[in-house]
């Protein structure tokens, strides 16, 4: 089996220290990686440092052609890697493709993006003493980026970080997920080919103490963190005077108001929550509904699930649930659910399951003290609860501690611009499952989920800084 290195300052660096990866759905060896240790992580620095005077130094047309070149050597290889994705993560196939999809758009955004990074003249004329003034801003680099990446999207979420960091002219090393390194290493092999400068990217598996020194380190610029809230909110406080951008959890509420299309909104809101075994941080978790149409919709969400979504091998075409990233998440999920059934809640479809497999699992009756309701369960489970009236279901899918994305299905156009007024959330999705991102979109939460937004060209802002030139005439 191949072993793959760290890639450091432009080239792949073994170390003793080996990792094997596992397939969560055979826990067959799918591969084996090297950690970075101390001396890997100093020299990634320095190699960054290094790399961000010749970035800065690029040509618009220089950082454009890189990342087309990038997008190219992504679509020759984009099955590959989505095979990868499904091996390494237990991600079902279908989504892995649309995973690398996304990703290939996601490179091409940021090629474009390199070539619209300007600025604004401003006049500074506005009163008597600053006759014959003006001004120009430009935006800079931040300089070197780090950016740590979760399990669940090992390509795009890299992407994410990646594609931005580069078209800004900041050089970027990834820490990717222990349980999902193989795929980031893949995009260091695409870059390396595209002949990326020796240090404007490094990707580098390692355990989170090590991570953590560099979130530390006043020589890496800006932080990308994509995570648990726990862990993001940790690594801010170490972060010093870095720029931080958190993209946290979340705890998505669905609104079915009375008068939309059933039938779609169940296929939708089946999508949004089983989708991946729900391990995506904007999965719908509570679906809320209006009472006089709860018991129709019911009928029809759970006739949905039945004949839509199948649990089982990642890698088979009609599998829209695989396994779990590991088998203790799967156990905490398990808690959570036998706790809402102790405390009155009732099963409506799914199960326990066992290992790391779970059946997509629905429950009603949940009362808002649950940790189904007030935590995130990044699991293959949806409540189900009724309300009353529109302001009711805008205050239930408030009630809680995140704030990242929320799905609204409506045809009254006062209950969508209240819903815009109202909900504490990063993105209201119109007449579809909160689970839908575009890439080009502004990404983000509010509250625990997050700081910042991704999304290309809003994360190009993050990662650079406004200069501002003041001329007098």
């Amino acid at each position: 089996m191949t072993v793959k290195g760290c890639f450091l300052g432009g080239r792949w660096v073994e170390t003793k220290d080996r990792a094997p990866i596992f397939s969560p759905w055979s826990g067959e060896v799918v591969g084996e990686v090297c950690r970075a240790g101390a001396r890997e992580w100093e020299a990634a620095i320095a190699a960054a440092q290094q790399a961000a005077g010749v970035l800065k130094k690029l040509s618009s047309y220089r950082r454009r052609r890189l990342l087309e070149d990038m997008t190219a050597g992504v679509k020759a290889r984009q099955e590959e890697l989505a095979r990868t994705i499904t091996a390494e993560g237990g991600k079902p196939i279908i989504y892995a493709r649309a995973e690398m999809a996304r990703g290939v758009m996601t490179f091409e955004l940021a090629a474009e993006e390199a070539a619209r990074i300007g600025g604004e003249v401003l006049p500074l004329d506005t009163q008597a003493a600053t006759a014959g003034r003006w001004g120009i801003t430009r935006r800079f680099p931040l300089g070197p980026v780090l950016g740590i990446t979760p399990f669940n999207f090992p390509f795009n979420l890299v992407a994410h970080k990646v594609g931005p960091a580069l078209a800004a002219g900041n050089p970027i090393i990834i820490k990717p997920a222990s349980k999902t390194p193989l795929t980031a290493l893949h995009l260091a092999e695409i870059y390396e080919a595209a002949g990326g400068p020796p240090g404007g990217l490094q990707v580098l598996p390692s355990g989170a103490g090590l991570a953590e020194k560099a979130v530390a380190d006043d020589r890496l610029k800006a932080l990308s963190f994509t995570g648990s809230a726990a862990v993001g909110w940790h690594l801010k406080g170490i972060a010093g005077r870095k720029k931080v951008i958190l993209e946290l959890g979340g705890n998505a509420a669905g609104i079915v108001d009375a008068g939309v299309d059933l039938k779609y909104a169940a296929h939708r809101g089946a999508v949004g929550a089983f989708a991946h075994a729900g391990q995506v941080c904007i999965s719908l978790q509570r679906l809320l509904v209006n009472r006089e149409i709860y018991d129709e919709f019911k009928g029809i969400f759970l006739e949905t699930v039945a004949r839509e979504v199948r649990a089982g091998d990642p890698a088979r075409e009609d599998v829209t649930i695989g396994p779990f990233i590991e088998e203790g998440a799967g156990t905490r999920v398990r808690a959570w659910v036998r706790e809402a059934l102790d405390g009155g809640a009732t099963l409506a479809a799914g199960g326990m399951g066992e290992g790391n497999l779970m059946p997509a699992t629905v429950l009603e009756n949940v009362n808002r003290d649950m940790k189904v309701w007030t935590h995130e369960v990044f699991g293959p489970l949806v409540t189900l609860s009724p309300f009353d009236n529109f302001p009711q279901a805008l205050e239930m899918a408030n009630d809680t501690v995140y704030g990242l994305q929320a799905g609204v299905f409506t045809n009254t156009l006062a209950h969508l611009w209240q819903a815009f007024e109202t909900l504490e959330v990063g993105s209201i999705i119109v007449n579809d499952a909160p689970v839908f991102r575009v890439d080009s979109m502004p990404y983000g939460g509010v509250k625990d989920s997050g700081l910042g937004r991704e999304g290309i060209r809003y994360a190009v802002e993050e990662m650079t800084e406004i200069r501002l030139l003041a001329l007098k005439a």
